[in-house]
Parts: structure tokens; sequence; C-alpha cells
């Protein structure tokens, strides 16, 4: 059976430790040298890039989130053994764990890991579509004749220079599509390299609970849990007819991923859908000029992103979640797409008026979406707002001396509040 030592690279057969260097850390499976489609995910990037920067954080539990009211946005895989998760609110991130350390975001630093990953990436093959800062699809048909060797010796190549050069580990994921590459990039995890072959993928899926597949939440699972469906194996016995019939498109895509099929290419131009920002309050707030404030910061937010990705959005969105965790979302498509925060804001801020039942807001959030080039962008105008022309003027000048002398070279009154 075809062997690859993760630590030296050696290539060999059957033996479950290395023949070169005795590394227990092997990976050994039929259909090794054949598969072509890898997910890489890294292991706890935020809590990853912080115990690098700061050695001093090696063996303690660490989270990444902010304020007793967020949420965790990661934790290192100690905290994750006291039960901390991604998501999961601050408070009872710290009831699980009391003695973690607790550190806010820098997404500057993340930003630049994630870049530096990604050139790694790109040494490997251009068919690379990124999920996030810190997972991405590898497409690596064809690239054996160019590195001279099979994908796999590459991925585990890939992930050693990542802990070499870069300080940081991941885990890949290698099967014959993108939907098992993900599924086997969790399972050997931290710093792990798992394969699912042709000739075992019905066995492999049989068993396994359908939540195993990606984008089936909490209401999905419950609609499958109302059809007895809680396995792969009751997927199977439906007719696809049927559970197109009960569950839409839903349906005909569990049909397939039920078999283990998953015709969607690696695209490295995967289309961005949308462009948003939110904030969870330290305290609730029903302060209307507070909240404004907030909408217009986050409009603002927004607007760069767009600006930076040369995008517009023809639909602004408003979130609100309320003191009680119910949510609330309004939205409005616009006679045509924009980019500019003053034309958001005011929508998003119109959207906020027309809630009848005002309360207290523990999180808010403000978007766009339904993205286009920028080049059709805030074209029409409006007849019954005729200083709207100025504003926009007013706008991309002051993006003019933001570019040159920094995002808080000129701020509005209404970010102050």
């Amino acid at each position: 059976m075809p062997a690859l030592c993760r630590d030296c690279l050696t290539q060999f057969e059957n033996a479950r430790r290395c023949p070169a260097c005795a590394s227990p850390r092997v990976t050994r499976h039929p259909e090794l040298w054949d598969l072509t489609i890898a997910h890489m995910d890294c292991d706890a990037f935020y809590a990853s890039v912080e115990k690098r920067d700061d050695p001093s954080l090696e063996g303690k539990p660490v989270i990444i989130g902010g304020g007793h009211r967020g949420v965790v946005s990661t934790a290192c895989y100690v905290a994750r053994i006291r039960g901390v998760r991604s998501a999961m609110p601050m408070f009872q991130a710290l009831k699980l764990c009391p003695e973690a350390v607790v550190i806010r975001p820098r997404m500057e630093e993340y930003v630049k890991a994630s870049r530096a990953i990604r050139a790694l990436m790109e040494e490997l093959t251009p068919a690379i579509e990124p999920l996030s800062l810190d997972e991405a699809f590898l497409d690596m048909s064809g690239t054996t004749r160019l590195h001279g060797a099979p994908p796999a010796v590459m991925l585990a190549r890939l992930v050693r220079r990542m802990k070499t050069e870069l300080g940081l580990t991941g885990s890949i994921g290698l099967s014959h599509n993108k939907f098992l590459a993900k599924i086997a990039s969790d399972l050997d995890k931290p710093h792990g390299f798992s394969v699912i072959g042709r000739a075992e993928t019905a066995d492999f899926l049989r068993d396994k609970p359908v939540r195993m597949i990606w984008g089936v939440g909490a209401a999905a699972q419950a609609s499958l849990d109302k059809a007895g469906i809680r396995h792969f194996s009751d997927l199977l016995r439906w007719e696809k007819s049927d559970l197109v019939a009960r569950f839409g498109g839903m349906g005909d895509r569990l049909y397939h991923l039920a078999r283990g099929e998953d015709r969607r290419r690696v695209s490295a131009h995967a289309p961005l859908k949308s462009i948003s920002k939110e904030t969870t309050f330290n305290e609730d707030t029903s302060d209307p000029e507070l909240l404004d404030g907030h909408i217009w910061r986050m409009a603002v937010q927004v607007a760069d992103r767009a600006k930076a990705k040369n995008l517009a959005g023809r639909v602004v969105t408003l979130k609100l979640k309320r003191s009680n965790h119910t949510l609330l979302s309004r939205r409005l498509a616009l006679s045509d797409p924009t980019q500019l925060a003053d034309r958001i804001y005011r929508t998003a801020r119109g959207l906020f008026d027309q809630i009848n039942e005002k309360g207290s807001y523990r999180l808010l959030g403000c978007g766009i979406s339904d993205l286009s080039d920028a080049a059709d962008a805030d074209k029409l105008g409006d007849l019954l707002d005729p200083d709207a022309a100025r504003r926009t003027e007013a706008e991309r000048a002051t993006d003019v001396i933001r570019t040159r002398f920094g995002a808080d070279a000129i701020v509005k009154g209404r970010t102050l509040r």
C-alpha cells in the first residue's frame, strides 16, 4: 500500500513507520498517489497566530474574542478540550474555561499570515478556492509532472513549510471531490492528513450523520429529522424525486452527496456574495443616537471594502438582535447598485426607522448583497434628493484624503456618537 512520511516526505510501501526517519506520522492509502482534490484548513488559526507571536502563551488556553457580551471567534485546542467553541457567547466560554487568556482579534496580522500561506499554495497550483482566511480548496490535477511528485507529497510539503517558515499548522483532506475533501480535513486535526478514496466512499458515508454536510445547520437538520433522515443511509432510501419534492433544490443536492457525488469544480474566482459588518454591544442599548452612530460606522466599513474590491451592491440589509436573542432582518433593493457609505447608511437607517416596536438591542449589523462591478454603480441619482450628488462628491473627496493620510484623517460627527 502506498505510504508517505509527513515529516521527511519519504515515499514507501506498507510500513507503519517511516523507514528513513522512523517517524510514526505516516499516511497510508491505496489511492494516495491518484487523488487530486484537497482541502487545507489551518488549525485554530487566529489563536495559532497569537501563540506564534507571543511564546508565553504556549500551553495556555487562548480564546480570541472580545467583551463579556461578545462571541468566541476561535479558540486554541487547549480551550476546546474544555468545551469552548467558535460562535459561543464569551460569558459561557469563560464559565467553561475561566483561566483562559482572552485576546481581541488582530485582523491585520491574520490577513498577513493568510497571504503568506496563500503564496505557498500558489507555488503548487493556480486552482485555489479560498473559503476564508484560514481554509481553501486546491485542485492539484496535472501537477505531478510539473513538480515531479504526486499531489499528496506536495500537500505534505505545504503544511511542513507552513510549520517551519510561518510557525503555523494546517490539516489536509485529500479526496476525489470538494465535498469529501472538506470532510476529510476534519478527521485528523490538528496537523493531520486524511484521505477518502473513490473505492471506500459509499462505505465511509453510510453510517455518518448528515450534519457532516457543509451548510446543513440547525434549521435544515430539524427539517431532516422530521423526515426521519439522520444518517446518509437514511438518505439512500429516498428517491431523488421525493427528496426534491420535500426539500426543493437542497433535496437534489442531498441525493448526490449521499452517494459521494459532487461535480463542483475548484474555482479560483468564486464570486463574493455579500459584504457586511456587525457588532455585539457590551450592554444592550436602545439609545437611538448610539445606534445611529453604529449604523454610520458600519456603512463606512462596508463601503470601504466594496470600494477596495471595486464592487457595489443592489440590496442593503440591516440586522438586529434583541436582548431576548430574537433576530430581526430588513432588506431593501435599490434602483441601481451602490458602494457609497452615505447611500448605504441612509437606506439602513430608513430600514431601522420602519421597525414598529423599538427595544433594546445586543447586536447590530449592516451590509450589501447582489454584488456587481462598480462601473455601473451610483449612476442614476435621486430626483427626490437633490443634495445626493453633492454628498457623493464630498464622499469621493473624503476617500482621496483618507487614502493619502489614513482612515481617521477625516471623520463625520455622527461617527463620534
